[in-house]
């Protein structure tokens, strides 16, 4: 069998405020400042990161600012003082992708840790960081921690620095939202927003500098850094890299008359994504974990994306319940099930399908999604309309009271998920259950926890497991007039496919595949206004393979 475990102790230097300062993130009392305002901003700036790793390869990432361009060295070895190369390279650092480089190592041994970094041609170095190869063959047990939803203003991202703690995963994903677009007073509001949290730019971030500031702005965090100075991460973009509720044509969050061509935004949110993230230019790929499982990098946005239905454009000009549910029932009897309406399109959802016939059909256990939005079916339960205060905000009311209404009409909650494309949804699930794929999908987006049994006329296709934000809010923040056991009880009870869920913490999942059983331990922060919180509670849910079902909880 191929081991997967980590080494006993990560054998990195930590970030401390020292290393920091050294490698140019950090300037002498301006810990937390955006990173415009630090100093020198010359040299490596923002750490390394890696991803995209194969049984024998892996990318790597650093930014190193210049004057010009300037040629770098990699290095990768099986020990943290480089006494011998396995294997190295170079790459440039240049102003045309923001001082961003990647290089794709190749010819490394399978399930390997290795060691890496860049040196300048006046042999300063970058941060060491540690990266690890896919396995190949035979393989026990396979570690992911899962991410998503890291809204800046609203929290520390303690749920990175535990997990990097942890040293007990062979790889993360990052499901999207991997960032904010909004500018301050926002998302969060200034009531809302944690003093230390400062964003930058000072702006709804909508140009291609703008993008590129954001990011800076994140990766300057000491804990993601540490993430991705310790973890190979597999990433894909959810709507909030470019703008709120993204796709092919727009966004909820985009207005031509002030921000300009829709097509200009996406391009230059793409193009920021592709130099700061350790990701290739491939908007989706596969990754072969062993004769374990293959993992599918979706991406739901930007692609192919249907524009996303509206309720209030639906119930627009209807004056009495019985008009609006005269509405609903007709959109869902129409509209809704246009089967021309895509989230994947053609070329993607034919890829998948033979993916996923391969992978099946060469006796490997699961077929994991490692995308952005619910699969499962998720309608508002009627009872939480009832006694509703009279101090609601007007919002929070229409939303809840729009919501119950398209419960009544056997419609869903949210019409930005997969719920939102049934017919491209029954396109996937179909392929699935035609692949005799063991289904897992991995999904983000919502803020809260989640586990589903996922089915397709009658059938069972598998399960989906849902991760809670790392600091963007839930349920919790617009209905905290209802007890938590009481809404979680009211939304399992009415859903049918939902077989849990936690509405109110932040964290993230540790998700586990062995050749008889995968399972999501979710992990809840006690807190992510207290910078350092640790993980208070943990509820793992488990399947076993060719089941397609949950385990009772």
């Amino acid at each position: 069998m191929i081991a997967t475990e980590p080494p006993v102790a990560a054998k990195l230097p930590s970030l401390d405020r020292r290393s920091l300062i050294k490698g140019g993130v950090l300037g002498a009392g301006l810990a937390g400042m955006p990173l415009a305002a630090q100093a020198p901003g010359r040299g490596f700036t923002h750490g390394v990161a890696s991803g995209e790793p194969a049984a024998n390869g892996v990318l790597l990432w650093t930014r190193f600012v210049a004057g010009q361009d300037t040629r770098l060295t990699y290095e990768l070895s099986e020990s943290a003082d480089f006494a011998t190369i396995a294997a190295g390279g170079t790459v440039t650092a240049s102003a045309d992708n923001d001082w961003c480089c990647k290089a794709t190592a190749s010819g490394l041994a399978p399930a390997r840790f290795y060691y890496f970094r860049f040196v300048a041609p006046d042999g300063s170095m970058s941060d060491v960081g540690r990266t690890k190869t896919l396995p190949e063959g035979p393989t026990e047990r396979f570690r992911m921690a899962v991410f998503s939803c890291s809204n800046i203003g609203f929290g520390w991202f303690n749920a990175y620095a535990h997990a990097a703690e942890a040293n007990a995963f062979d790889c993360t994903l990052h499901l999207g939202d991997y960032f904010y677009e909004y500018g301050p007073g926002t998302y969060p509001s200034n009531d809302e927003a944690l003093s230390g949290r400062t964003l930058f730019p000072a702006k709804e971030i909508v140009s291609l500098d703008e993008y590129r500031r954001r990011y800076a702005l994140y990766r300057s965090d000491p804990d993601l850094r540490r993430l991705h100075q310790m973890y190979p991460m597999i990433s894909g973009w959810d709507d909030h890299e470019s703008a709120n509720d993204s796709w092919e044509g727009g966004a909820q969050n985009h207005q031509p008359d002030s921000e300009g061509e829709w097509s200009v935004r996406k391009a230059a949110a793409i193009k920021a994504y592709r130099e700061w993230m350790p990701v290739s230019d491939e908007p989706w790929a596969a990754y072969e974990i062993g004769d374990l499982a293959t993992l599918f990098r979706l991406e739901t946005r930007l692609t192919a994306r249907a524009e996303q239905f509206s309720y209030g454009d639906i119930l627009t000009g209807q004056t009495s319940a019985d008009e609006a549910l005269a509405a609903l029932t007709a959109f869902r009897e129409g509209d809704y099930r246009d089967a021309s309406r895509e989230l994947l399109g053609a070329r993607q959802q034919a890829w998948l399908a033979d993916g996923m016939r391969r992978s099946a059909g060469a006796g490997k256990p699961w077929q994991v999604l490692v995308q952005q939005v619910l699969m499962g079916n998720l309608s508002t339960a009627p009872g939480l309309t009832e006694g509703l205060p009279g101090d609601l905000p007007d919002f929070i009311r229409q939303r809840i009271l729009a919501g119950a209404m398209a419960g009544r009409a056997e419609l869903p909650l949210n019409m930005d998920a997969w719920d939102g494309y049934p017919a491209a949804r029954e396109r996937l699930l179909k392929a699935a259950l035609d692949a005799n794929a063991n289904l897992i999908s991995l999904a983000g987006d919502t803020h809260n926890a989640w586990a589903f049994d996922l089915d397709h006329a009658g059938q069972s296709v598998g399960v989906e497991f849902g991760v809670q934000g790392v600091t963007s809010p839930g349920l919790e923040s617009y209905l905290s007039f209802i007890p938590k056991d009481r809404l979680e009880r009211a939304i399992v009870d009415h859903n049918p496919q939902l077989q849990w869920m936690d509405s109110a913490r932040r964290g993230y999942m540790s998700v586990e595949l062995t050749p008889g059983s995968a399972s999501s331990e979710f992990r809840f922060l006690s807190s992510v206004r207290e910078k350092g919180a640790g993980v208070s509670a943990t509820h793992r849910i488990t399947t076993l393979a060719s089941s397609r079902k949950l385990q009772a909880t």
